[in-house]
């Protein structure tokens, strides 16, 4: 789409909103004649208080011009963010006009659409205020602000217990055995580099020594670890039994109230892993069949049957809180067989269910060999029979998140039984609390809520650069040190 800004270099927000109202679509910047195909002119100016921004849209062949004013007030902060506000409601609004349809969650087009929710619950808003936000002000759907109140309820009550010096700790394990079709992850096939695990995972041992005096020495309580991945349980059982090994030994964790691993493919779960685990005390793992059709699985790679997730299921029913994976929309399926799946995996009765809706990522061989995917009608569907049925089981949603390139711009919500909500899920999705990340590909969050600033520091995407410049992790942990310096 050719944008054309006036009055301002709001880039930013007017990328996001093109991407949530039109996938697909690509910024190109210039001056705007009105027999372009696909174009967006957005305007802002200032007057009497007030940010007032035009937008003249056209696309498909239909055309709509739409005006939006939000009065403005506070901090330069705060107007700057009602200035983007507005003209992201005015985008929106234009967009409506052409397309006819209005997205789920409205103009709202970040990762945590209920993040708004627990904040001004944490404000001491009322729940109703929370909601009627979501509706009136970003044009979110009664049905999605019901969902975001459930979960930002949660977060709230879940931020309550937590002090300044509370962390979670992530261990990344960037390895699968092979790559899923709809995967874009920097993770790397065994396959292919069966020969880095091991220094992977000497590295690995190494990082965490070192953070863990570090934690000891600041002070930090804890609260909970997950390794995810890629794949942990890709890794042998030695190799698992040495990392859980270094994290208990290096951290103090008596203050950890749950232990989580993403066992994942459940071709790579085994007896002998799943004795590791337990040994080490994790209390939590991830089995995750995605469908459980198997022509499904064969559309997206995988090389396990749905006879395997039973076998996995079974080696995993001694852990205390079990979670299993559905994606909705995946090449070769359909609503009915989504149903199917999720009945399937109801019969386990896992106090976990995770339901995404699968995102269109760049990289994927979804996109790179154009396999057929489900449309957005058929997704909605998959997604209107999930809840209810959820719901009937005795589940209830925890916590969501939303990706970029998502098939009808829905979201991937987790589910759970009564006092079975995972901590460390509640605490990255909603930010919460310090994340200490750990490996290739992962990403450290120091979260100051008193500031609502968070500062993020990426680690080596790769598994060869990681092993071979510990210096970068060496930089990381002086930022951190200096964090929790003048956290009190």
């Amino acid at each position: 789409m050719k944008l054309e800004l006036r009055g301002h270099e709001e880039r930013y927000t007017v990328e996001q909103s093109l991407l949530n109202l039109f996938p697909g679509e690509l910024p190109v910047y210039g001056t705007v004649t009105r027999d372009e195909p696909c174009w967006a002119v957005v305007g802002l100016s200032e007057a009497d208080g007030f940010a007032r921004v035009t937008v003249e849209l056209s696309h498909g062949g239909k055309t709509a011009r739409r005006e939006w004013r939000e009065p403005l007030s506070g901090t330069d902060y705060a107007r700057e963010g009602i200035r983007r506000r507005a003209i992201g409601r005015c985008f929106y609004e234009a967009a409506v006009a052409v397309t006819g349809t209005k997205p789920p969650w409205g103009m709202l087009s970040g990762v945590r659409p209920d993040k708004l929710v627990t904040a001004a619950l944490l404000s001491g808003r009322s729940e109703a205020d929370a909601a009627r936000m979501l509706r009136e002000t970003y044009a979110v759907t009664p049905e999605r602000a019901a969902l975001a109140l459930e979960t930002g309820r949660i977060a709230a009550r879940t931020a309550a217990g937590l002090d300044k010096r509370d962390i979670a700790v992530y261990v990344g394990i960037p390895f699968c055995p092979t790559r899923c079709a709809y995967c874009s992850f920097v993770s790397q096939s065994v396959e292919k580099s069966f020969g880095l695990l091991d220094p992977y995972v000497e590295a690995l041992e190494r990082e965490l020594r070192e953070g863990g005096a570090l934690s000891r020495r600041l002070g930090l309580r804890v609260r909970a670890f997950y390794m995810g991945g890629g794949t942990p349980t890709t890794l042998s059982p030695e190799q698992l039994s040495r990392l859980l090994t270094a994290f208990e030994t290096a951290f103090d964790t008596s203050h950890c109230l749950e232990r989580t691993v993403e066992a994942g493919r459940p071709d790579t779960i085994t007896a002998e892993k799943m004795s590791v685990l337990r040994e080490h005390g994790i209390d939590r793992v991830s089995v995750n069949p995605q469908s459980m059709r198997e022509s499904v699985l064969r559309a997206i790679g995988r090389r396990h049957t749905a006879a395997d997730v039973v076998r996995a299921m079974e080696l995993a029913s001694g852990f205390r809180h079990v979670n299993m994976d559905l994606i909705a929309g995946l090449p070769a399926d359909t609503p009915a067989g989504f149903a199917h799946t999720l009945q399937r995996c109801m019969e386990f009765a896992p106090d976990n269910l995770t339901v995404h809706t699968l995102a269109l990522k760049k990289g994927s061989r979804v996109l790179t060999e154009g396999l057929a995917v489900p449309d957005a009608g058929a997704v909605r569907d998959m997604l209107d029979f999930a809840a209810p049925a959820l719901r009937r089981a005795g589940y209830a949603p925890y916590y969501l998140y939303r990706q970029k390139y998502m098939s009808g711009s829905f979201e991937n919500i987790g589910w759970c039984g009564p006092g079975a909500e995972c901590l460390y899920n509640i605490v990255i999705m909603s930010e919460l609390c310090g994340i200490f990340s750990f490996g290739a590909g992962g990403s450290t969050k120091l979260v100051d809520r008193d500031a609502n600033r968070i500062r993020r520091l990426f680690h080596p995407k790769f598994p060869e650069e990681y092993i071979t410049r510990p210096e970068r992790y060496a930089a990381d942990f002086e930022e951190i040190a200096a964090f929790y310096a003048n956290r009190t």
